[in-house]
């Protein structure tokens, strides 16, 4: 039998990835800083030493708390928050600050996840606590005096100085309600009572998670007018319902449930129609004076293929550009081999995710990483979608990349608790099987005849 590497091995590989990624960030900035001020940053000292301080702490805490875990996961999440970083101080100076101290806290909320959480499994038990909480955040800024509309959006909760979205940190408390929920409610999901055509129909009354899902999404489309959270929990909770049950009839009526919804906000909201207005002609936007993504546009047009140069484009021209649009800023100025790199880091993140998923022995570890990777690669799909018109605009965060303390954090700790699964997969994990081409512990979620 062939011996499994050393436990140092994969930390070894995680350090100098992230040695190289800290070197790619601090090139990135000192570029930028002559494209702008056509001079060496002043603080070109004291920014290597925190890029690269915060990155070893993060690494040396996955080297004592969970050594066998994913040793590319870390690395890309560090290469995109660098990057983001760097068009952020690009953009914003003062916004430059924030997003350096909530990358501390993040990288701290890291840390903190991967001692406190030390078996993900133990979680199972606190589902409805997680469900309660979930809900709870996602409706908390419809509460008056503390919620908030932010250009046209009620996703804010303000309390004294503080703001926050609790939309972010719900995302987790539900992924892990969700896989707790469908592990033990698997086989009762996967009976199918009817079919039609090819289609697998389940009894009425276990549409009921469906119909839930289908129905907070609506409450957060309508209520907080927020069409992409609701597409993002609402598309989450279907996946992991299908890899839970390996029915594709719930993907079919998931489908038709939020396509109807997405019409009747469509009829019923100005904003709604406003977006959709936009993504199907973004020249009518300059007109009345919402030229977002007709700027977007525009500027990924002039990057070209390897973009304008850092600090040497006009990304300032497009609104919200270091949040919903830092995407466009950075094909203008880096080209569309730089928007391609940061598609291939997202790629990995949600390949390495998925494998985590499938070698995990736990039905409740498989479906917890299932969910949280696709959390961050729908996310990362739908802002990226709305940006190049592929998909109507949304405002949510790209993850690691776009400025906000929330979706850092959050992002953060979403990150630790696939690196904790990762962990928990023995060194001697056998291989796939050669006849299916699965892991033996895949067979678990095989839903019954």
């Amino acid at each position: 039998m062939t011996r499994s590497p050393s436990r140092s091995s994969p930390r070894s590989t995680e350090l100098g990835l992230i040695v190289l990624t800290a070197l790619i960030t601090t090139a990135a900035y000192i570029l930028a800083g002559f494209g702008t001020l056509a001079s060496l940053p002043v603080d070109i000292g004291p920014f290597l030493v925190v890029i690269l301080g915060l990155l070893v702490a993060a690494h040396l805490a996955t080297r004592r708390l969970a050594p066998r875990s994913d040793r590319v996961l870390l690395p890309l999440a560090g290469l995109l928050n660098g990057i983001g970083y760097v068009f952020i101080a690009r953009l914003d100076e003062g916004l430059a600050g924030l997003q350096a101290t909530w990358t501390a806290v993040g990288v701290g909320a890291y840390i903190i996840t991967l001692l406190v959480v030390r078996r993900t499994r133990g979680l199972e038990r606190y589902r409805y606590t997680f469900m309660l909480a979930g809900v709870g955040l996602l409706l908390l800024p419809l509460v008056p005096v503390i919620g908030r509309n932010i250009n046209g959006a009620r996703i804010w909760v303000r309390v004294g100085p503080f703001s926050f979205q609790p939309g972010e940190p719900a995302k987790i408390a539900l992924a892990l309600f969700f896989a707790s929920y469908l592990v033990e409610k698997r086989e009762l999901l996967g009976k199918a009572a009817r079919h039609l055509g090819p289609i697998a129909l389940p009894r009425l009354r276990h549409l009921g998670p469906v119909l839930l899902a289908w129905g907070a999404s609506l409450v957060v489309m309508m209520a907080e007018r927020d069409l992409g959270s609701s597409l993002l929990f609402f598309t989450f909770f279907v996946v992991m319902l299908w890899v839970a049950t390996e029915r594709a009839s719930y993907l079919a009526i998931g489908t038709l449930l939020f396509s109807a919804g997405a019409v009747v906000a469509w009829r019923a909201f100005d904003h709604v129609q406003v977006r959709v207005s936009m993504w199907l002609n973004p020249w009518q936007g300059i007109a009345q004076s919402v030229p977002q993504i007709a700027e977007a546009t525009f500027a990924m047009a002039w990057g070209g293929i390897a973009g304008t140069g850092l600090g040497l484009g006009q990304p300032g021209r497009i609104p919200a550009s270091e949040t919903d649009f830092i995407f466009a800023a950075i094909g203008e100025e880096l080209g569309l081999l730089g928007t391609t790199a940061i598609l291939i880091a997202f790629i990995l993140m949600v390949g390495s995710g998925l494998r985590i998923a499938l070698r995990a022995r736990n039905p409740f570890d498989k479906l917890l990483a299932t969910g949280l990777t696709a959390i961050m690669g729908f996310q990362a799909f739908i802002i990226i979608g709305g940006v190049i018109r592929l998909v109507p605009l949304t405002g949510i965060t790209l993850p690691f990349v776009s400025y906000g303390g929330s979706s850092l954090v959050a992002n953060y700790v979403l990150l630790a608790l696939l690196m904790r699964i990762s962990d928990a997969v023995d060194e001697d994990d056998p291989a796939p099987d050669a006849n299916e081409g699965r892991y033996p512990a895949a067979r678990e979620f095989e839903s019954p005849s």
